[in-house]
Order: structure tokens, then C-alpha cells, then sequence
């Protein structure tokens, strides 16, 4: 008891505390500088199931996380079977592709300002030179593709990491599997598919289930590059929990839209989570 006690106290001011003082502002008034005012029930969580941009927030952040952690996952195994086939490339090409990772993600959302600027930027740069008379996009201000740009960030920063463990999980195949299956004329598609990929597909699995937890919480690129605007097309739950909590001031609801959005996550990502451990223990 004594040597766990360190780590027990530790989980309970990281953990318990901030999770009993969300559930206890969610059904009181509180403000940020006054919480637990007054007791009001399920007020707060009628207020906001009420609430069509509450609604529409939760969607779309369920929505995006998907769509990007599918995309990170995808690129992520396609370049690690590359680099895993180029062993010769060296760690000097492996390092750098490593890199976003590194980056603060304030960072990335101000590099990829840069790239979508309109004026300058590189897109516009790059559409201004193929095709003249297309004028300029300014991709950001539009409330279609203001979140795919987010998530294109988004994509770039994270992939790395599904890289690097699927390539972890590559070399940790026993190469004598491999090799009897090349002697039995698997080659290409067919030996990864029958060979490789079962070997991986819980490092896969994995993998998904950690971007996809990255991407619910997604806050720092829409800080910078969006604002949550234009409109509300990129009014992700993260941001909203932050401008419901301390631009309106309201605890109580943003401690309620957090209740909710960790219960989506819960629903979202048990399914992966029993996937993943069929996967590596089955």
C-alpha cells in the first residue's frame, strides 16, 4: 500500500476529482467564477439535448473524427509497408516523416494558415498557376470546406504515429513466415493480404482506436486556423466546451456537453476496443 500510494493519490487528483467536479457542476448553476450556485437537476442536460447546435457540434465532431481517423490510419499503413519494403531509406527518411508529430499543434494550425491563405498562400499559389482564370479560394472562409482543410492539418500532424507503430508491429514479424509464404508464390497483394496484414491488423486496429480518441479532441487546430467559424462549420465539441465555458462563462453547460461528448466517445470507440483485443489476443 505504502508504494502504491503515490500513483492511487495521483489518479485521484488527475481523474477522480476533475471528473466528480464536471459531474456536479453539470447538474447545478454554475459561472466560472461562482460554481455550484444553486441545484437545477437535468436543466442543463435539457438545455442542451435542446439545443440544435449542441446537437450539430456533437454530429460533427463524431463525423470528423471518423473521416480522420481513417485517413491517418490508411496513409498511416500504406507508408509504413513502404518504409517497412525501403529498410535502405535510411532513418534520416524515417525521422522526417516523423517530424508533424513533433510539432506543437499550434504550430501545425498557423503552418496550414499559411497554406490556405488566399493570398500567397499555397494553394493559391499552386491553383493560380495550373489554372489562371480560377481566381482565388479561399478554402477556410468557406463553410463547406473550412473543416476539411482543418482536417487535412489534422491528417498531416498524426499520421506519423500510426506510421511508426505499424512499422514497429512490420519489423516485428518473423521474417520465416514470410519467407514460406514467398516459396509457396505469394507475392504482392496476396502475400500481404493473407500474410502481412493479419499479422498487423491488431497494431492496426489499435492504432485507429487511439487517432480516433486524438480526433474527438481536437481543439488546438480549430483555435488557430477557423475560430469555429465560419459560422459554426467547424464548431467542434472541444472548442465549444472552451467558448461555452469561458467566453459565456457557463460551467454548467459546458460540464454537461462534456458528459455527453465523453459518453459518445464511450459508445463510439467500445466497439474498436473490443475489436482491438479480439484482434491481439484471438
Amino acid at each position: 500500500m505504502l508504494f502504491v500510494s503515490p500513483s492511487v493519490l495521483t489518479l485521484l487528483v488527475l481523474a477522480a476529482y476533475p471528473l466528480v467536479f464536471i459531474a456536479s457542476a453539470a447538474f447545478t448553476e454554475s459561472s466560472l467564477g461562482l460554481p455550484f450556485q444553486e441545484f437545477v437537476g437535468t436543466a442543463n442536460l435539457e438545455a442542451t439535448l435542446g439545443s440544435a447546435g449542441v446537437r450539430g457540434s456533437l454530429t460533427l465532431g463524431t463525423g470528423y473524427a471518423f473521416a480522420v481517423a481513417l485517413a491517418s490510419t490508411l496513409l498511416g499503413v500504406i507508408t509504413a509497408v513502404a518504409l517497412h519494403r525501403s529498410l535502405h531509406a535510411g532513418p534520416v527518411v524515417r525521422t522526417a516523416l516523423l517530424l508533424p508529430m513533433i510539432i506543437p499543434p499550434v504550430v501545425v494550425g498557423i503552418l496550414f494558415g499559411f497554406v490556405f491563405s488566399p493570398s500567397g498562400g499555397l494553394l493559391d499559389t499552386l491553383i493560380s498557376r495550373f489554372t489562371p482564370a480560377s481566381g482565388t479560394y479561399a478554402i477556410l472562409s468557406d463553410t463547406t470546406w473550412a473543416i476539411v482543410g482543418v482536417g487535412i492539418a489534422d491528417v498531416w500532424e498524426w499520421t506519423p504515429l500510426v506510421v511508426l507503430l505499424v512499422f514497429t508491429a512490420l519489423l516485428g514479424q518473423d521474417p520465416e513466415i514470410t519467407e514460406a509464404a514467398r516459396l509457396d508464390g505469394a507475392r504482392g497483394f496476396r502475400l500481404f493480404g493473407h500474410i502481412t496484414l493479419p499479422a498487423v491488423a491488431g497494431t492496426i486496429a489499435a492504432a485507429f482506436l487511439i487517432r480516433l480518441i486524438l480526433a474527438f479532441k481536437v481543439f488546438d487546430l480549430v483555435y488557430v486556423m477557423t475560430s469555429g467559424g465560419p459560422g459554426s462549420s467547424t464548431l467542434v465539441p472541444a472548442y465549444l466546451i472552451w467558448r461555452t465555458a469561458l467566453q459565456s462563462f457557463d460551467v454548467g453547460m459546458a460540464a454537461t456537453i462534456t458528459l455527453l461528448l465523453a459518453v459518445i466517445v464511450t459508445v463510439v470507440t467500445l466497439p474498436v476496443f473490443l475489436i482491438v483485443r479480439r484482434l491481439r489476443h484471438g
